[in-house]
């Protein structure tokens, strides 16, 4: 893992990403080039493709991203990739042919835009191929034991197994104690506590090691030898650690107080505040300047489909538990609720119209909270605001479910591009997990890669009723 800004990335992604730009770049240099040996030479100097190969090269980054080609708690899947990777290049092809038509006069920029697409397909389909689905997992191979063998520890072997956290091999696991219940598998290598821990890592060439034991009292642990790996240079992580470097997210199961006290993250100071605020501003008036022609026919639509109020002011618990009135186009009926009791939505909702359905799935509903943006009530990013009676009833039953008040709600957010919709208590806690892991560590960066994937949630209707 590298830490950037606040964020976790691991190290496969970034070599995925700097491959993909560069895969990008060769492939506009080779179509430039491809364009000046068959052509006038004046045509196109090579010289002068170099800054839109660049340019054009961080765009398709971007494109990736915000597609989800590299999440790293996606399946993985040659046909997930596939499925992605279809509507990044045809989108792509847009700032190729923009950036090259000044520099050909018009003349050869779709023979440019063509040569570019076979030889970036070509060179996707070979680096892809032969370096990330088998010379690149052997290259970030991590050996990693896992220290327990009761319920958490099988949860981990499964998520390290899983594709899109990286390549990680199994070593083995070390009972956390004598009286522990196995619920690992057959065929999973289990060692002896008579072996020594210290040499049993040594022995194994152990890259990490995952403490997958959350009652440790009793000494169940090798405390003292954990502590000489940790001083030998081998990452010790617990529970609450590895979900959140691994998948994003804080585990309510696994979480202590004094973690949260101690541990890194929560960086609220004057400076991040104000970068936030201007942030917020500036990326809201460009939306609203963008997407107001929707929101025109989005008024239209209402109106003609039922009449009546075109949008819903509903009350929702915001900064420091401070309540506000949040905007959004009417999805529903207007007797929605008229007897007076809240609900989350579900999938099929008898309560939505059929205007309302379609601006739901495509988030177009969510668009007058730019206007919340503004005045400072929300943020482009940050958790989702509830309605003060799901937040009595959730903050009964979910532990440290207030945290998530301590920072503006948001437009969309880590919980929005990471888990499906929620309408239940357990969807609230899962989703809590995710916010727990912006509010602790939310950033510039992390907030522009939220807006990035937030096109992805849209455009394949992830997580929409």
């Amino acid at each position: 893992m590298i830490r950037v800004f606040q964020y976790d990335v691991p190290i496969k992604t970034v070599f995925e990403l700097f491959a993909d730009a560069l895969i990008c770049f060769g492939a506009v240099i080779l179509a430039a080039l491809t364009v000046l040996l068959t052509s006038s030479p004046s045509e196109v100097p090579l010289s002068h493709a170099l800054a839109p190969a660049a340019l054009i090269a961080l765009i398709m980054s971007l494109i990736y991203t915000s597609l989800g080609i590299y999440r790293r708690d996606s399946n993985g899947s040659v046909q997930s990739f596939l499925k992605r990777f279809l509507v990044a290049v045809p989108v792509g092809c847009i700032p190729i042919y923009v950036l090259f038509y000044g520099f050909t006069d018009g003349g050869y920029a779709r023979h440019i835009v063509g040569y570019a697409l076979i030889y970036l397909v070509s060179g996707l389909v070979l680096v892809r191929r032969v370096l990330f689905w088998t010379i690149g997992a052997r290259f970030h191979t991590r050996r990693v034991l896992i220290l327990g063998t009761g319920p958490d520890a099988k949860n981990v072997a499964n998520e390290l197994s899983g594709r899109g956290l990286g390549s990680f091999e199994i070593v083995g696991f070390f009972p956390g104690g004598r009286d522990e219940t196995s619920h690992l598998s057959q065929g999973q290598k289990v060692f002896s506590r008579d072996v020594p821990f210290d040499q049993l890592v040594v022995e194994e060439s152990v890259d990490e090691i995952i403490v997958a034991v959350k009652d440790q009292r009793g000494g169940v642990l090798p405390i003292r030898q954990l502590l000489e790996c940790r001083v030998a240079g081998i990452p010790v992580r617990s529970l609450a650690e590895f979900y959140e470097r691994s998948k994003g997210e804080v585990p309510l199961d696994s979480l202590k107080a004094s973690w949260l006290i101690y541990g890194r993250g929560f960086t609220q100071n004057r400076s991040r505040t104000l970068v936030k605020r201007v942030f917020d501003i500036f990326v809201a008036l460009l939306l609203i300047l963008v997407s107001w022609p929707l929101m025109l026919l989005t008024v239209l639509a209402i109106l003609l489909e039922d009449g009546g109020p075109i949008m819903f002011r509903q009350e929702r618990v915001g900064l420091h538990g401070k309540t506000f009135k949040v905007l959004k186009f009417r999805s529903m009926r207007t007797d929605a609720e008229k007897d007076g009791i809240a609900r989350w939505a579900s999938k099929n909702d008898s309560r939505i119209t059929r205007v309302g359905a379609f601006i739901r799935k495509v988030r177009i509903d969510e668009l007058p909270q730019l206007f919340n943006v503004l005045v400072g009530e929300m943020s482009l990013v940050g958790p989702r605001p509830e309605r003060p009676t799901f937040v009595s009833r959730l903050g009964a039953h979910v532990p440290f479910y207030n945290i998530r008040h301590s920072v503006k709600p948001g437009v969309t957010g880590w919980a929005q591009v990471r888990f499906t919709y929620g309408a239940s208590v357990e969807d609230a806690r899962r989703k809590l997990q995710f916010d727990l892991y912006y509010v602790k560590n939310h950033s510039l960066f992390l907030d522009i890669l939220v807006i990035l994937e937030t096109v992805r949630v849209v455009l394949f209707r992830e997580g929409a009723v």
